[in-house]
Formats: C-alpha cells, structure tokens, sequence
C-alpha cells in the first residue's frame, strides 16, 4: 500500500449517500484512482483532518477500516502533519461505518 495517495471526492462533505439519503457526509470521501479494491472498484477513501469540502486531496493513508461484513476494506487519509487514534477515526466515519463490523487499524 502507499503512503501518499491522491484522492478524487465524489461525496464531498455535506453531500448524501446516492441511494442512502439518510446517510449524510460528515467528512470527505472518494476515490483513489488506479488502486483497485476486491469489490472490482477503485479503492475507497475517507478524508480526515480537513473542514471545507473538497474535489481532489493528496495526503498520507494513516488508517484501514477493515469490514468484517463486507468485501471491500476503507483507507483513511490525512494531512500529512496530521495523526489521528482509533477513537477519533471512529468518530469521524461512525456515520457510514455503523452499519458494518469493522476493526481501525492504524498505520
């Protein structure tokens, strides 16, 4: 896996989930492109550590949320100068999360 990854956000911050509009985006997510994922699509990205909603970001990978349920594994990226714990991972991507059994695992 990378360390710095860029990301295309195709849900900025603010934006509803396309089929779940009860599912709002507290941060930023997206896509890295090139990086597949075992679901066949591009890997999927959470966007920590950033206010404003954004159309591409470049930081490091600092999680892995592992779902347990589901085929397909989450990154977490962060500024660079930036580190996050377990609890502060959750946190932020309890919103989407919190219908899957996942595991944090820091990087």
């Amino acid at each position: 896996m990378e360390d710095t990854v860029r990301v295309i956000i195709d849900r900025p911050k603010g934006s509803v989930h396309p089929k779940h509009k009860n599912i709002f985006y507290e941060i930023n997510y997206g896509f890295i492109p090139n990086i597949f994922a075992p679901d066949g699509e591009e890997q999927d990205a959470y966007i920590i550590g950033v206010s404003e909603p954004l159309k591409e970001f470049t930081g490091k990978v600092v999680s892995i949320i592992h779902r347990r349920n589901d085929v397909e594994d989450k990154w977490v990226v962060a500024p660079e100068d930036m580190s996050f714990t377990k609890e502060e991972i959750w946190e932020a991507v309890k919103f989407q999360e919190q219908y899957f059994e996942i595991e944090i695992i820091l990087k």
